[in-house]
């Protein structure tokens, strides 16, 4: 009798959970519960990504592993420029490190795609996409949209009033900002390599020798801007808009202006290259990257979900507000490059 009723115990909790875990298995579609079956046997997967900053990209991983248990999700936070290097010398040493491949520079995709690097697939969540996003997918299914984001003039309102901050980009031209810019590298960052591009279609090449005037400070990152701002190294910044209100959120003294000539969107696709050592949990964080969990994560941490149905954060401003501006495939493509040369050329660096 004593041995039975120490076993009651066991077999209830044995019960209890088996019911716990019974829905979520349950809710999950086929295609999803053979993904996640395979990225259980594979353990883990590595990301490299410059999709985010540290901190958000930590937030996704704890909250893939919180929904697919028994998956590490590992990550290489870097700028874009670095991401490929280090994918492209993984290649070339016949390495295989990164399942997951997400740069915020699109021109890397052309290349990778061409060089055979990528493994076509198409996901599942697709159709939960934000429709204007669609168009930036591949149409072969090698990447497809997985972050997007603005680029905006950022400023510390401890040194900046609202009324006296710029309302354009080309107010950044004024000489009573010289010294007091910040501002990236297009050289390393996808972010700063989409907005020279831009401002180079928009105003010449011009923009950027007036610019140089101003004696701006360069970064990397396009968010070394708010270490600048936060630091009072700098006034005033072409930044992100997620890392700059992020900061903001922890008491730092930044806003941010949605430019009148027109905010920068930003759009990020993700790959997975054919060598990825947990192919399964690769299309699984992708899926995920689709999904509403990775949506809440974003917007929480001021990025724009790329699916539908997702408000934005408190204090960001709605997407069908902004008027928004980017450069074709193509012109980030040809540009880039283009712009990293004469970008070291005009400010010596």
């Amino acid at each position: 009798m004593s041995r039975l009723r120490n076993a009651l115990p066991r077999a209830l909790l044995i019960a209890a959970f088996t019911a716990a875990a019974a829905p979520v298995a349950a809710q999950m579609a086929p295609w999803e519960q053979a993904l996640y079956e395979g990225a259980k046997k594979e353990k883990e997967f590595t990301v490299y990504t410059a999709h985010y900053d540290t901190e958000t990209i930590a937030d996704l991983c704890a909250a893939f592993e919180k929904k697919y248990a028994g998956v590490k999700c590992n990550f290489v936070r870097t700028t874009a420029q670095v991401a490929f290097q280090r994918l492209q010398q993984d290649l070339k040493a016949n390495l295989a490190v990164a399942s997951v491949f997400s740069s915020t520079d699109i021109s890397h995709y052309p290349d990778l795609k061409k060089s055979g690097v990528l493994a076509p697939y198409q996901p599942h969540n697709l159709g939960k996409m934000v429709e204007s996003l669609k168009q930036y997918n591949d149409k072969d299914n090698q990447y497809w949209v997985t972050a997007a984001a603005l680029v905006v003039i950022a400023y510390n309102t401890a040194l900046v009033s609202e009324k006296d901050a710029p309302k354009s980009w080309t107010e950044l031209l004024d000489p009573k900002w010289k010294d007091k810019i910040a501002i990236g590298h297009p050289a390393f960052s996808g972010y700063v390599g989409t907005w020279t591009v831009q401002m180079k279609k928009l105003y010449g090449w011009q923009f950027f020798d007036k610019l140089e005037k101003n004696k701006p400070q360069i970064g990397r990152s396009i968010n070394d801007t708010v270490t600048m701002l936060n630091a009072k190294e700098r006034w005033i910044a072409a930044g992100p808009e997620a890392t700059t209100l992020l900061s903001r959120d922890k008491g730092n003294p930044l806003a941010v202006i949605y430019p009148k000539d027109g905010t920068l969107l930003m759009v990020s696709a993700t790959g997975i290259p054919k060598n990825a050592p947990a192919p399964n949990a690769a299309k699984l964080f992708v899926e995920f990257l689709l999904d509403k969990e990775a949506a809440e994560v974003q917007v929480k941490n001021h990025q724009l979900s790329v699916i539908k149905g997702i408000k934005p954060a408190p204090g960001a401003k709605p997407l069908e507000e902004i008027k928004v501006i980017r450069p074709t495939e193509e012109e980030i493509a040809k540009g880039i490059p283009e712009v990293k040369e004469q970008f070291r050329d005009t400010f010596g660096i």
